[in-house]
């Protein structure tokens, strides 16, 4: 348990926190694909391609090459979706959908930085329509989340322009620490995927969340704490000390000064796994 509080004579301090399988239990962006589905965004074919990559998901999770290829497939899946639509769908399903996954732990977690007086950023791959509402949820300050190009029709282009993966995501909280006046060696950060090294790496207290194989060897070997979440709750069922009201301040991180994304898509991984985050 976090039991020291800010000193606001100091530089100001964040938690910087990845989404899947790091607050909630599965994929954010594969949660919603049933109700794409009934919205009419994606095809039964998509939905049992989504079934399959949330099993490769939660057996070990997605190396570099396979997100690589995720991030191509949404690029061309969510081209022409009315982004509107996309936004009304997330609202309309996120509390049944998302609040049962959320891990009891981390939402302790959030609870506790916010106490000690340190902002809390959600920073995820998935798209900013899916990632933005998740961390108005859970109370977030701030969002860092990929972001696609919309069109002047009110679509998404097919174009990303951001993508908040590996080496971005350190980017983009440096420059939220320079933005927001972190001092990142006071900062936290906790992720379960080794291709999130780099985030972990950029602040002085990096934890592993349900740790892949090959961040529980790094976490091992420099000796970082490694967590167990295993108890997704719904908020309400929690202790009352959760009740504390979301956060209005909840921005998409205009330090990274680059929009893009995949807008709360569907996840693909294919079975045929490429030669080696």
């Amino acid at each position: 348990m976090l039991r020291d509080v800010e000193n606001h004579s100091l530089p100001r301090t964040a938690a910087f926190f990845d989404l899947d399988k790091t607050v909630i239990a599965k994929s954010s962006t594969l949660t919603f694909s049933k109700s794409f589905y009934q919205g009419g965004l994606i095809n039964r074919r998509a939905v049992l391609r989504t079934a399959y990559a949330q099993f490769v998901f939660l057996a070990g999770g997605a190396d570099h090459d396979q997100m690589e290829r995720m991030r191509k497939y949404l690029s061309a899946l969510c081209r022409g979706w009315n982004v509107q639509q996309v936004k009304e769908i997330v609202a309309e399903t996120l509390h049944d959908l998302i609040d049962p996954i959320i891990y009891d732990e981390a939402a302790t977690l959030i609870e506790e930085h916010h106490t000690a007086g340190r902002d809390v950023v959600i920073v995820s791959t998935s798209g900013a329509e899916v990632v933005e509402p998740i961390g108005e949820l859970l109370g977030a300050d701030r969002v860092v989340a990929t972001r696609m190009v919309v069109g002047d029709d009110g679509c998404f282009t097919g174009e990303v322009e951001y993508y908040a993966y590996g080496p971005t995501k350190a980017e983009a909280i440096r420059e939220l620490a320079e933005s927001e006046g972190y001092d990142l060696s006071r900062c936290y950060a906790y992720s379960d995927s080794a291709t999130d090294l780099p985030m972990l790496e950029a602040v002085g207290h990096p934890h592993a969340v349900n740790p892949d194989r090959a961040l529980r060897r790094e976490a091992l070997a420099r000796e970082w704490p490694i967590l167990d979440f295993h108890r997704p709750v719904r908020l309400k069922q929690r202790l009352p000390a959760f009740s504390v009201p979301a956060r209005p301040a909840l921005v998409a991180a205009a330090a990274i000064g680059a929009a893009a994304a995949t807008a709360g898509l569907v996840w693909y991984a294919s079975r045929r796994r490429p030669a080696s985050v």
